[in-house]
């Protein structure tokens, strides 16, 4: 996804809004109106050209073409007529202009009333005449090779995604503008999960409006646009996130200040990296009042790529305080500080010679946590760092003996470990639900692209700085999951291949694990999924009990608990939620003196094993004895 603008919201002309969207550092730009003083649809061959050479000088690309295409509601065939003309002013500017994404609508425009709200997604005979009416248009935009888009305005997404059922049109989507009727449609009250997962799955264009956006416009409900990006970023499609600012009547700010208020709110939200599923992005984190919230545990984010998350993560945790951010790229120290309100620097020492700072959060490449985790160590500050522990076991070793010399809280955020799903399965395993454990498979499959490999200097997928490649970045939870459940194995084996991508370590990878009590493990990962987003399933086999356990994928997410010939999704044991995520386990230790749920010796585990496995596939796939 990325971030774009409907260059008219700034209520000016494009050539004289664009010294601005350059200052804000845009990449992409939306077309409606004004530009050269009328509608996108409305400008010469001449004209076109022109602006496709402004923007090529100035690094822009065009996000959508946000059309007002059929926004009308059952119109008479001399208002079609107009209707299919404006189609073909959008097919000449989307072909000048490099872009074939188009906002449309389908001649169904109901308002915003409750009454009526949802009609046509269940009324044969009206969806048979507006698919009528729409034919044309649909003829004509695919043989354009246009990709439309309609907006949920003036009509439900329901009634969107009926329509796109019906006009059955692959690549075509929602315009998803999370702002309409989202206070009065009841499927979008609460915390809206399944509202949010069925639009944005049926979504190729994402609209933000300021009235659900900004504090200041309190007598509107916002967007939980954190989740929202999230669940977004989890989908396969390059959508954009498109500004359209709407200035509320009687704001206290210009359309160009309200708009930069916007831009500042979607991209302190945006995410760093693609969660597991639409549905993991969109679950809602519990929320805990800590005892010593007047008291809050001062965190430093050191790296600013996943760091970013746990930027946010701080900020929306009781107990956490997010103090600084640092990062070798001071300009990305700098949006992120300026962001949150809080220092930054480039220079890890102006943190650790800051006697205010309590720990620093390492979230760096691999490679790299243990000799930082190390460097703040011996300044005298705790140390909480990313997963996994570091690429060399030896340095996990000497970090943990380093933070017991100095009486230093050392942790790793395995925040999967403290998600209810996982505790559920892990007291399920406990409880002696399964009986015997006898078999235990996990398969993992992720698209990514060679370009995720390539950027920020190509570290992933390389041996000294990812420590592997998708058994070890992609895979590792699945790793200190099983761990967590079963323990160590007494040996392993495997095989590694790089099929795909232009990396040192494998992009796929197969394992076996044995245990004493003869339990098998079977752990595949790959990143040549030829499907977009991430889709991971569990099994659990035991002599009494079984469980299927699902991420994404053609399932979507599920957990089923089988026993006596039934299945549920149902868990058989009562577990509550004790901590948000890592960093909250971590400050509740400091302030409190209770253990750590997971400290560096539980962490480290999960790197023995990874050795194992790749000494075997070095080695032809022999068994490899665990060394713990």
């Amino acid at each position: 996804m990325y971030l774009s603008l409907f260059t008219d919201e700034l209520n000016m002309d494009f050539y004289e809004a664009l010294p601005k969207i350059k200052e804000w550092g845009l990449e992409y730009v939306d077309f409606r109106g004004r530009v050269n003083g009328k509608a996108i649809e409305n400008q010469t061959d001449e004209e076109l050209k022109e602006l496709k050479k402004v923007l090529d000088e100035n690094g822009l690309k065009v996000g959508a073409i946000q059309s007002s295409l059929c926004k009308v509601h059952l119109p008479d065939e001399e208002r079609r007529k107009k209707e299919e003309e404006k189609l073909e002013g959008l097919i000449r500017a989307c072909n000048a202009l490099d872009c074939k994404l188009v906002r449309s609508f389908n001649y169904w425009q109901h308002g915003e009333k409750e009454e009526g709200l949802g009609e046509l997604a269940v009324r044969p005979d009206m969806m048979n005449i507006v698919l009528e009416m729409f034919e044309p248009i649909k003829k004509r935009a695919v043989e354009a090779g246009l990709i439309l888009s309609f907006e949920n305005c003036g009509q439900t997404p329901d009634e969107v995604i009926a329509f796109l059922d019906a006009v059955k049109v692959p690549g075509w989507g929602m315009a998803f503008d999370c702002a309409n009727m989202f206070d009065i449609l009841p499927e979008a009250k609460g915390d809206a999960t399944e509202y949010f997962t069925k639009c944005i799955y049926r979504a190729n264009m994402i609209h933000v409006k300021a009235r659900a956006t900004l504090d200041v416009f309190t007598q509107f409900r916002n967007v939980p646009w954190a989740r929202v990006l999230r669940a977004v970023s989890a989908r396969s499609i390059d959508m954009p996130v498109s500004i359209e600012t709407h200035n509320p009547v009687g704001s206290p700010y210009t359309p160009v200040e309200c708009t930069e208020k916007c831009i500042e709110v979607i991209r302190k939200n945006w995410p760093s990296a693609a969660p597991a599923s639409v549905e993991s992005a969109l679950e809602v984190e519990p929320e805990f009042d800590r005892p010593y919230k007047d008291n809050p545990v001062t965190f430093v984010v050191v790296g600013l790529g996943m760091g970013k998350n746990r930027v946010r993560q701080l900020t929306e945790t009781c107990g956490t305080k997010l103090y600084g951010v640092c990062d070798i790229n001071l300009e990305k120290a700098k949006t992120i500080g300026e962001q949150y309100g809080v220092p930054y620097s480039d220079d890890i020492n102006v943190f650790l010679n800051d006697p205010a700072v309590e720990v620093m959060y390492v979230v760096t490449p691999t490679g790299t946590h243990m000799d930082i985790a190390m460097q703040c160590l011996n300044a005298g500050k705790h140390v909480l760092t990313t997963k996994p522990m570091d690429v060399n076991t030896d340095k996990c070793v000497a970090a943990i003996k380093l933070a017991e010399e100095k009486g230093l809280l050392f942790g790793v955020d395995w925040d999967e470990r403290h998600r209810i799903r996982q505790l559920e399965i892990k007291a399920t395993v406990e409880s002696g639900f399964f009986g015997k454990i006898i078999a235990y498979n996990q398969n993992l499959y992720i698209n990514r692209s060679q370009a995720y490999y390539d950027e920020n200097g190509g570290w992933r997928g390389t041996w000294a700085m990812d420590g592997g490649g998708s058994l070890t970045n992609q895979g590792v939870h699945e790793v200190d999951r099983a761990y967590n459940y079963l323990g160590l194995p007494k040996r392993v084996r495997a095989t590694i291949n790089t099929q795909k991508h232009n990396i040192e370590a494998e992009d796929i990878g197969v394992s076996e694990w044995e245990y004493e009590n003869g339990c098998i493990v079977r752990y595949a990962s790959t990143t040549n999924c030829p499907i977009g987003a991430w889709y991971a399933k569990l099994e659990i086999i035991g002599t009494e009990g079984m469980l299927v356990y699902t991420i994404g994928g053609p399932e979507g997410n599920h957990t089923w608990w089988g026993k006596n010939d039934q299945w549920t999704e149902e868990c058989p044991v009562e577990v509550k939620q004790p901590w948000r995520q890592g960093s909250d386990n971590f400050a509740n230790s400091l302030r409190t003196g209770a253990p750590l749920d997971i400290g560096g010796e539980s962490s480290r585990q999960s790197r023995i094993i990874l050795d194992a496995i790749y000494e075997s596939a070095k080695n032809g796939g022999d068994w490899v004895e665990i060394k713990g």
